[in-house]
């Protein structure tokens, strides 16, 4: 847990949490990452700008973000929706080639750290100033707008989201996820099968890691409950296809593992193809886009390793909770062969 330092006077001073849903002024804030400078309100880099590096942090910053804001007569776009996505643009004189907006396409969340502070731009009637900012947590990169700039349009995931704490919290107007995501397009109850990424998986790099998460970090109960959502619309869609194809043998046949044992089998879905093999199928689920960093255990590396011809993975993503559809690919074989796997948490002996 990060901690600031509150300065009572020069001789005075006390640590206090850093918390999910408080609200900050921008010298708070200051006082949490740059405590040893000088605060200068409406100037400088932490009294003025909108985004701030912290110093001495590698590619670690501080966006602070006001729902309406204009600078001139630009407006700024930006939103969240009830998924917790993002969507932010860049100050408006920024390139695609600026050094900042490289560092943020290039931003990976367990390396490095962009705190979000949000507020919006409605004025107290009481105090007649801006209200202060609410601290939303920590931001992973999703994808940018490869076409604009000046602005640079960016999709972020809130890592730590959390849509009632959102709405108790903060008077921001949530975006439908339907509009940002546009998954209203796909049928209701549906898995709509696409090509991989333009560029493979290997020359993407996508992570996938020794820690067994589906999703950006939220609560691990709503981890669960998103993977187990996927789950489901594999396991119903296996199930119709089998039916369809007249195996209704095998279609009977189909089982949950990870529901009926837990997560330790190294595969969620036992399936069959329609000459009756088995089909070890993973399923990986986000509400992001195709590009959405995902997660597996080294226990399910090593099983897509040993069972590699029977092995799939179901990589769903822009799963709409509301619609209870997403997009999909597959992956069929070793995945330690296909993706680049990327650790992010080291045991030390």
């Amino acid at each position: 847990m990060n901690s600031f330092i509150i300065r009572l006077d020069k001789k005075e001073t006390f640590k206090m949490p850093l918390k999910l849903w408080e609200r900050y002024s921008r010298r708070e804030v200051h006082d949490i990452f740059d405590p040893f400078s000088n605060f200068v309100p409406q100037r400088g880099t932490w009294g003025l700008q909108g985004i701030v590096k912290i110093p001495e942090r590698s590619n670690d910053f501080v966006f602070f973000v006001t729902i309406g804001h204009k600078e001139g007569n630009f407006k700024f776009r930006e939103g969240i929706d009830e998924n917790g996505i993002l969507t932010w643009q860049s100050q408006p004189k920024q390139k695609l080639t600026d050094h900042k907006i490289k560092q943020f396409i290039n931003h990976d969340h367990l390396v490095n750290n962009i705190y979000l502070f949000l507020r919006s731009n409605k004025i107290n009637p009481e105090t007649k100033k801006s209200e202060p900012y609410t601290y939303l947590g920590r931001l992973g990169y999703i994808k940018h707008d490869p076409n604009q700039e000046q602005p640079v349009h960016f999709t972020w995931q809130l890592l730590d989201w959390d849509l009632e704490e959102m709405k108790t919290h903060t008077n921001i107007e949530i975006i439908p996820a339907a509009i940002t995501s546009k998954e209203n397009h796909l049928q209701e109850n549906s898995l709509t099968v696409t090509d991989k990424p333009n560029n493979s998986p290997k020359k993407n790099n996508l992570p996938l890691s020794n820690a067994s998460i589906v999703d950006f970090a939220e609560e691990n109960e709503k981890k669960q409950e998103l993977g187990l959502k996927g789950e489901l619309l594999v396991f119903q869609t296996e199930v119709n296809f089998l039916n369809i194809n007249k195996r209704e043998d095998l279609a009977q046949k189909v089982f949950h593992t990870s529901k009926e044992e837990g997560d330790g089998a190294g595969y969620d879905i036992l399936s069959w193809t329609l000459d009756g093999q088995k089909k070890y199928i993973e399923v990986k689920t986000t509400r992001g886009g195709i590009k959405t960093p995902y997660y597996m255990s080294a226990n399910e590396i090593k099983y897509t390793q040993d069972n590699a011809s029977k092995y799939y993975l179901y990589r769903l993503y822009e799963y709409c909770d509301k619609n209870n559809n997403a997009k999909a690919y597959i992956i069929h074989g070793d995945i330690s062969k296909i993706c680049s796997l990327t650790p992010t948490q080291y045991k030390i002996i």
